[in-house]
């Protein structure tokens, strides 16, 4: 809920002015006559005071730019004459306009940034553009970083001019409504309050440092030549709506971002953030305050943007595991097309922030302020569905995927609206926030596991091209499948372990059909993967999110284990792949069981093989019977996989006959001939190369 804790209010330029104000504790903004732009006219504006970082010239621009000649001075100051400040301010009344100030002239400059002067209570301020430049405001309330006909082509100033709202979940249905999107003045104001909400560090810097700053960091230079930070890794400003001297700002704004945030190393979506933050706010120091209270929010459990190496790479794979489990057929088409599936997964934030039109990204960011980071997965995945039918038919170039995916995010507003791009987002039925953060937390740590914590352009480079180059054909050979079958699985699982190689744990051609030998071999592994032919060269299998030690804690009798990351899947007569049936069907589940409030924290397991994560752990959730989440079981004379109604996969303690079927577990049909003879059985594990090598 929009905080209404603050009674103070301010006025906004628009053509007829803007009030924020408080009715029956509901924060209601709305209009008020326009006050008339005559050279008597009182202006009023929302201005720090000039001990917070502005000169005397800048409020003397400010006025001028609204035709007045009749100014206000800081309370206590009797005109501009009679003091040595008032001479400076006369002065610089005299620099702006080519005159010297009226002797009536009373210069009135509010003690807050949120006050307004009695005398015009309904008079639009021309707004500032930055703390130490002049600063110009056109009609329609655009500040003069804004190239107007760009905004009017972009985004039609036609919404409404109040907002009142008191409960979260109406807010979200309005951001996802596009209720402000219409109104630039309002949806300025909703930014400014929305940001002022996050909860953040006790130390965050506020407009006055940028005041402070700016001037030191920039210097003499020119903003256009400005270099960007080394965090922003090479990215280009979006210029979006704003005109030459907008994109100088945020070249001001991230180098003062990047003076405050020693500890920000890698992000590079921060241009596109204060590119579009500048559109709606009052001038730089402004701009600057709010991306700031963005990259310093501390509510638990709450991520914004990504500020390292570390949490942008597993950002991505989280990105790659959903697109895997949500969009499988523009998955399958971006195997098919790239060497390395990841590097068109390591787009999905360009895609948002630097290639999406400010039409569409405003609309996104709406929510994302009030909802959060899995929006953006959400508006990323719409995407990628989008081009998947776009290019139905037209498969891209092995080596023009990423740029393709980027032109058509480029051009999207030629043939999807902000409004179906919302509706195709939320039509997806993600996971809950709190299984993704516990995937996003599994990434993490199979990255620091794997040393990849900085981006560095010769070893962090070398390995994520190896990333989808595991499994190669002059280190890999199987009874059962072929290097393109495998590789086709190995883009089954999860990103994490996609940076594996293939380890050969047991074959039953090596070490016999024995179902005791099989549970020796894949002690101390996790995951496996499990693969099974039949004598009618049929092929099936598994994938098996857990250890198969397991089994012990049920003391000896069979019982069921594993997580939601377990799969099956048959590769002939056809593939087919069938994921946990709550995947797909949501609705299965009531809630979590874990608090909203709650927010999971990585737990050192006590079990031999440490596990990354509990992510999708079946205790998670609500399901209304055992049946849906009966992932895997072993016994001394059996191998079960699925379960519930039927089994997915039995196999007998001489792994010599098997059955399979349909199971609630997996939803799944038969992988195989309902009875089979088994042919072949391998266990395939997951090694880190950098083991590997290190052990040749």
């Amino acid at each position: 809920m929009l905080n209404t804790a603050r009674p103070e209010f301010c006025c906004l330029n628009t053509p007829t002015g803007s009030l924020w104000t408080e009715a029956g504790g509901r924060l209601k903004l709305s209009t008020v006559p326009q006050a008339s732009h005559t050279p008597s006219a009182t202006l009023s504006a929302a201005l720090p005071n000039s001990d917070q970082g502005e000169s005397p010239d800048d409020v003397a621009l400010r006025v001028t730019q609204g035709n007045s000649s009749k100014l206000c001075q800081e309370p206590g100051l009797e005109g501009a004459q009679g003091s040595a400040q008032g001479v400076a301010w006369q002065a610089s009344w005299q620099r702006a306009t080519g005159e010297a100030p009226a002797a009536s002239s009373h210069i009135s400059v509010p003690s807050g940034p949120w006050q307004t002067t009695q005398g015009a209570p309904g008079c639009p301020p021309p707004s500032p553009c930055s703390r130490g430049i002049p600063r110009t405001m056109d009609s329609l309330g655009y500040n003069c970083f804004v190239d107007r006909e760009k905004m009017d082509a972009a985004i039609q100033d036609l919404g409404p001019k109040e907002l009142s709202c008191t409960e979260l979940q109406e807010l979200k249905q309005l951001a996802r409504q596009g209720y402000w999107a219409r109104s630039y003045a309002l949806r300025a104001k909703v930014y400014q309050r929305l940001i002022r909400d996050i909860p953040c560090r006790t130390v965050t810097p506020d407009a006055s440092v940028y005041s402070d700053i700016v001037g030191k960091i920039v210097g003499k230079h020119s903003s256009s030549s400005l270099p960007l930070p080394e965090f922003v890794d090479n990215t280009q400003v979006p210029s979006y709506c704003l005109n030459a001297r907008g994109e100088g700002a945020v070249r001001k704004i991230l180098l003062c971002i990047a003076n405050q945030f020693p500890d920000i190393s890698f992000c590079p979506a921060l241009p596109a953030v204060v590119a579009l933050l500048l559109h709606y706010s009052l001038d730089e120091a402004e701009c600057f305050e709010k991306a700031c209270r963005i990259l310093a929010c501390n509510e638990p459990g709450r991520k914004l943007v990504d500020q390292s190496f570390l949490a942008f790479e597993s950002s991505c794979m989280t990105f790659g595991d959903l697109v895997n489990k949500y969009c499988q057929a523009a998955h399958k088409l971006m195997v098919a097309v790239s060497e390395d599936v990841l590097q068109v997964y390591a787009d999905w934030q360009r895609w948002l922030f630097g290639e999406l039109p400010l039409s569409h990204l405003a609309r996104v960011f709406d929510v994302f302020l009030v909802e959060g980071y899995k929006v953006l997965y959400r508006v990323a995945l719409a995407l990628l569905r989008f081009f998947h039918k776009a290019r139905a038919g037209q498969p891209p170039e092995p080596d023009s995927v990423r740029q393709d995916i980027r032109a058509f995010v480029r051009d999207i507003a030629k043939t999807v609206s902000p409004e179906k791009l919302l509706e195709k987002a939320f039509a997806i039925r993600l996971f809950s926030r709190k299984e993704i953060q516990l995937l996003q937390m599994a990434n993490e740590k199979a990255l620091k596991q794997k040393g990849i914590t900085v981006k560095q352009k010769s070893v962090s480079l070398a390995k994520r091209q190896f990333v989808h180059l595991a499994v190669h054909a002059d280190n890999f050979h199987s009874e059962i499948v072929s290097v393109k079958e495998m590789r086709d699985i190995w883009s089954w699982v999860p990103e994490r372990f996609a940076l594996c190689q293939p380890l050969l744990l047991f074959s039953s051609l090596q070490h016999g059909y024995s179902l005791t030998r099989f549970y020796f071999q894949c002690e101390g592994h996790e995951p496996t993967l499990l693969l099974i032919k039949t004598t009618q060269k049929e092929v099936c299998g598994a994938y098996l999110s857990t250890d198969w030690r397991e089994r012990n804690k049920f003391g000896g009798k069979l019982g069921f284990f594993g997580t939601g990351e377990c799969f099956v899947f048959r590769l002939q007569p056809e593939v087919q792949r069938y994921e946990w049936v709550v995947i797909k069907h949501p609705e299965l589940t009531k809630a979590p069981l874990m608090p909203p409030e709650t927010t999971p924290t990585p737990a050192v397991s006590t079990e031999p093989a440490d596990r990354l994560s509990p992510f999708l752990s079946a205790r998670h959730f609500n399901l209304p019977s055992k049946t849906e989440s009966l992932f895997m079981a072993g016994g001394s004379d059996c191998l079960i996989i699925g379960g519930g109604g039927g089994q997915a996969l039995f196999i007998d303690g001489d792994l010599n006959r098997g059955r399979t079927g349909h199971c609630d577990t997996f939803n799944n049909q038969a992988l195989c001939s309902e009875n089979f003879l088994v042919a072949a059985v391998e266990a395939w594990g997951f090694q880190d190369p950098d083991i590997q090598a290190h052990g040749q």
